[in-house]
């Protein structure tokens, strides 16, 4: 059985509770958080250990896993701390996204797992889709041929104005890493940002990408959408083929170019995954296996590296956008 402690246990650490709680394979052996309220109410709703301090949970209780689930400014500013101690107690560590607000604290965390030989893993729960899976199986095979464009559009309603870049920075480590998953690194942005009526922060992008294999890309991003419509779309397209997976987990269909048999993978009413919470579940369980597998550390899914990378492009389009949406380089 692997042993669990949750860090941060408002909102999205009230879900990683449950869910370790009530997987086969994990025991919740602790919880963390720096308001003692909140700490001691979730240590009795779970029956285990809470504690205000991370260094002494480790001290005192056998834990193999670290969940960094706190927020902060752009909903990852609190996370650099936690996730730095449980690297030095040589801990796997799963952090919520964004992996940091702060580019800098992202890549010394990094650097951290990598020089201690640990699992560093991050909640991209939106390529943990069937879909999403289908898809890339396909790409894999070499179904679409010579790679040529990727599209991407997420959108949904946050009306929260913490700062003017929480759209960029709390949200789009989703699509970007989408990209990222179905398209290999990306090298090069160019963007341009509206803000809606009434709004101080960029809430609307528009990101021009070029990638390493030399396919291009679009990311259309806004907290201003209605949550009744799709939140999410993304087309990939090549030389032989393209493949469109709508509204992260509802349907994948795969056009060939030179045939009129399509490939469909839909979301059953009857076992298939109910919602988007449900992807929340799948990145979860896969995070699980992998722990139980020893996966190396490099060959985490959706790991810091991948996440360090998405910010690396989301910091690149902040910048771009700065300069009157002259391209920028992504670091490598």
């Amino acid at each position: 059985m692997i042993r669990v402690a949750v860090v941060g246990v408002n909102n999205i650490g009230k879900i990683h509770c449950g869910v370790y709680k009530r997987h086969p394979d994990t025991v919740l052996a602790a919880v963390c958080d720096l308001m003692p309220e909140r700490a001691a109410a979730a240590g009795r709703e779970h029956g285990v250990p809470h504690y205000t301090d991370l260094n002494e949970l480790l001290e005192r209780e056998a834990v193999d896993a670290v969940i960094v689930a706190t927020a902060g400014v752009e909903k990852g500013s609190h996370h650099y701390e936690p996730v730095m101690i449980a690297i030095e107690a040589g801990k796997s560590v799963f952090v919520e996204k964004p992996i940091s607000n702060n580019i800098e604290e992202a890549r010394r965390m990094v650097a951290a797992a990598r020089e201690k030989g640990v699992r560093l893993a991050c909640n991209l729960n939106h390529r943990f889709t069937p879909a999403a899976y289908k898809a890339k199986e396909l790409i894999d095979a070499g179904k679409l041929g010579t790679q040529l464009f990727i599209n991407m559009r997420l959108t949904i309603r946050n009306p929260q104005e913490d700062t003017e870049w929480l759209h960029m920075r709390a949200l789009h480590p989703h699509s970007i890493d989408v990209m990222r998953y179905f398209g290999g690194n990306i090298k090069r942005v160019q963007s341009f940002m509206t803000k809606a009526p009434g709004r101080s922060s960029w809430s609307t992008v528009s990101i021009n990408m070029e990638f390493e294999s030399g396919a291009v890309g679009h990311l259309t991003g806004s907290y201003d959408m209605s949550m009744r419509h799709p939140i999410e779309f993304c087309e990939v397209a090549g030389d032989a083929g393209r493949i469109i997976v709508d509204n992260v987990y509802e349907s994948m269909t795969y056009y060939p170019h030179e045939s009129d048999e399509l490939t469909v993978v839909r979301n059953s009413l009857f076992g298939g995954m109910k919602g988007f919470d449900d992807t929340f579940d799948q990145r979860i369980n896969r995070f699980i296996e992998e722990l139980k597998a020893g996966v190396k550390p490099e060959e985490i899914t959706a790991s810091g590296a991948d996440a360090l990378a998405a910010q690396e492009v989301i910091e690149a389009a902040i910048q771009s956008h700065q300069l009157g949406g002259v391209p920028i380089t992504v670091p490598a």
